[in-house]
């Protein structure tokens, strides 16, 4: 079992989100402090004696449009390119908050995890952004957890986490399933959830996991779902986005020349999509805050 936490606790309030409250503890055993509190990223007072190229939690993500609703909370947000990837950084409550832009896909993931872990050593990586749903209860805008992560060709890995779900506030704790592709079809999901037993279907959370497993850096799951199993997801959705995560301009003029009506599909999937960005950053408001708090013993 990859223990994600290393023994620590998260506190349960997640104050001032619409899931406050929601976040139990995610580990049984008890708190273990041990680690000095961070110094302020970018402190206004003694720039000179911080080190902006360390950071207090990691964030993976595919998509600008995943982390964009978080970002907008965040304060003295800074970007670089490192590589093929697109970092951000800023101050989330005091907070140093380092997230990297993966684009789409495992590869692509595993490579922009190490790439974080590398420039700025977070003690904590979040694997974030946007899921599809496998099972017919998980609505647009509902937050996944992840206990396990499986691949179709991957050994599963277990993260030892002890939250409780409450689905009546959309917050839902299972097993996540990556893949290297999108899925588009409700046929193609139901095929899948029976195959796995997973909730929920990503492109990059078990590739973040490894990397984390094998530099011991403590890790989370955490999605929120885009498309649900109400319909399928338009045909184009599969040449709109490329790998690196730029929506590609060409691909939507085309499809609104093959099919005009498309716009309706493609205007629906952006608004889901939006949702679910929405609802992410107000549970990634008390994940940072209590995922720093245990690691630094505040």
């Amino acid at each position: 079992m990859y223990d994600a936490s290393k023994g620590e606790t998260v506190a349960s309030a997640c104050q001032g989100s619409r899931f406050a409250g929601l976040v139990q503890p995610l580990m049984d055993g008890s708190h273990q402090p041990g680690f000095s509190r961070s110094e302020r990223f970018m402190n206004a007072t003694d720039v000179t004696s911080v080190d902006v190229a360390s950071a207090d939690i990691g964030i993976v993500c595919s998509l600008p449009l995943e982390i964009s609703p978080f970002l907008n909370r965040c304060q003295r947000v800074k970007s670089y390119s490192g590589g093929p990837f697109k970092f951000v950084g800023g101050l989330y409550d005091g907070i140093r908050v380092a997230i990297v832009e993966a684009g789409t896909g495992p590869v692509r993931a595993q490579r922009a995890t190490r790439s974080l872990l590398d420039a700025h050593k977070p003690p904590w990586v979040i694997s974030t952004g946007f899921a599809g749903a496998l099972r017919a209860d998980l609505k647009v805008g509902n937050i996944v957890v992840s206990n396990e992560l499986v691949g179709l060709k991957i050994e599963p890995l277990k993260i030892d986490l002890a939250m409780a779900a409450n689905p009546a506030k959309g917050l839902h704790v299972g097993r996540t399933l990556t893949v290297d592709r999108m899925v588009r079809t409700i046929a193609d999901k139901q095929a899948l959830a029976t195959e796995t037993g997973a909730i929920a279907v990503d492109m990059e959370s078990i590739a973040v996991a490894s990397v984390c497993r094998e530099t011991k850096t403590r890790f989370m799951s955490v999605r929120a779902i885009s498309d649900d199993m109400s319909t399928d997801l338009p045909p184009e959705v599969l040449s709109l986005i490329g790998e690196t995560g730029a929506v590609r301009l060409g691909a939507v003029i085309g499809s609104l020349w093959k099919r005009p009506s498309s716009y309706k599909d493609m205007w629906r999937m952006r608004e889901h999509a939006m949702e679910a960005a929405d609802r992410l950053a107000d549970f990634l408001d008390g994940i940072v805050i209590q995922l720093y708090r245990a690691r630094s013993g505040g």
